[in-house]
């Protein structure tokens, strides 16, 4: 282990900006590989890998989301775990329990800890507000805090760790919402919307994801992964660009229609995700553009509409807010 540690230590003193343009490249065509027609899409799902953030991918069903999130998995050679959430899941199928210990055939009067499928550095969380609650709740300190606790004991889980879920609209049968509090956990949330006339047709002719999906191998180690990671944070942000961020998330604590704005947590989402933005651009520092580009993926999904001030509370609408603040806060030149 510590060799390993060392290999990644030097990895990542050698990464610049040169070398993470050249691995998010190959990680963004092997994902396009599998699921055609939509780059920006894989752009932004790239972005929030290298940022160290969590993903939710939210639309109506056969889209593409879940050929998205295996193609995802496929790409890094990392460990990688399935979980279908449904009705009757439970936090101990997900998170692992204390179960006796045996050996030699006999029971040690002992427990030890068994861990979930949540102990992968890769976790595909499928049709995640099918769960309950109770359920959907196990995951807030693991994404927040990389670590499980459970019996009293902290669990530390694989680095990288990184979760790709997919949701179902919550208008839809047998959905739970996710609270504010586990939105907030996701640094993106994105929707792939249908596709175009002529990529249907592609599909039509040869189905990506029964094809080109199995056959993807990994372009990216763990160690790139970690490096292109401590990379990001050193993307610097000038004073003015940190203005325009802050503006933004200010307005939408004061705008008339939201009941709460975007959380500290949140900023801090959008800092994370424009550095790695500009990474995979090749720069080592930000610009305002990073930060708009990215403000209705990282910030529409924190927002709570007021309920007097609408009948209706969909995505469409936050993200229609937080293109409407983009409009009134100047950007600086």
């Amino acid at each position: 282990m510590a060799a390993q540690d060392e290999r990644v230590g030097a990895r990542v003193e050698a990464m610049d900006p040169a070398a993470a343009v050249e691995c998010a490249a190959r990680f963004r065509a092997n994902v396009e590989r599998a699921l055609r027609g939509k780059p920006e899409v894989v752009r932004r799902a790239v972005e929030t890998f290298v940022s160290g953030g969590h993903l939710l991918i939210e639309d109506v069903p056969g889209v593409g989301k879940t050929t998205l999130a295996r193609a995802l998995a496929r790409s890094v050679e990392a460990s990688f775990r399935r979980i279908q959430f449904t009705s009757d899941l439970l936090p101990s199928d997900v998170l692992g329990a204390s179960v006796p210990e045996i050996v030699a055939g006999r029971a040690t009067g002992q427990f030890v800890f068994q861990p979930g499928p949540l102990f992968a550095q890769v976790v595909l969380a499928d049709e995640i507000n099918r769960a309950s609650p109770k359920t959907q709740s196990a995951l807030l300190e693991a994404m927040s805090e990389g670590r499980v606790t459970l019996d009293g004991r902290t669990h530390r889980l694989p680095e990288p760790f990184f979760v790709v879920a997919t949701q179902n609209p919550a208008e839809h049968h047998g959905t739970s919402p996710l609270p504010e509090s586990q939105l907030d956990r996701f640094r993106m949330r994105l929707r792939l919307g249908y596709p175009e006339p002529a990529d249907e047709a592609a599909l039509l002719r040869d189905d990506p994801a029964l094809h080109a999906l199995p056959e993807l191998v990994p372009v990216l180690q763990v160690e790139d992964v970690l490096a292109m990671r401590e990379a990001s944070e050193r993307v610097k942000l000038d004073d003015a660009v940190i203005a325009y961020l802050l503006a933004i998330v200010a307005e939408t604590r004061q705008h008339d229609a939201v009941h709460l704005g975007v959380s500290p947590r949140g900023a801090l989402s959008l800092r994370r995700a424009a550095q790695a933005r500009a990474l995979v651009d090749g720069r080592d520092f930000c610009i305002p553009e990073d930060v708009r580009e990215l403000a209705v993926d990282v910030l529409a999904h924190r927002i709570v509409i007021d309920p007097r001030g609408t009948a209706h509370r969909g995505v469409e609408e936050s993200e229609w807010l937080i293109r409407e603040i983009l409009e009134q806060v100047p950007v600086p030149l």
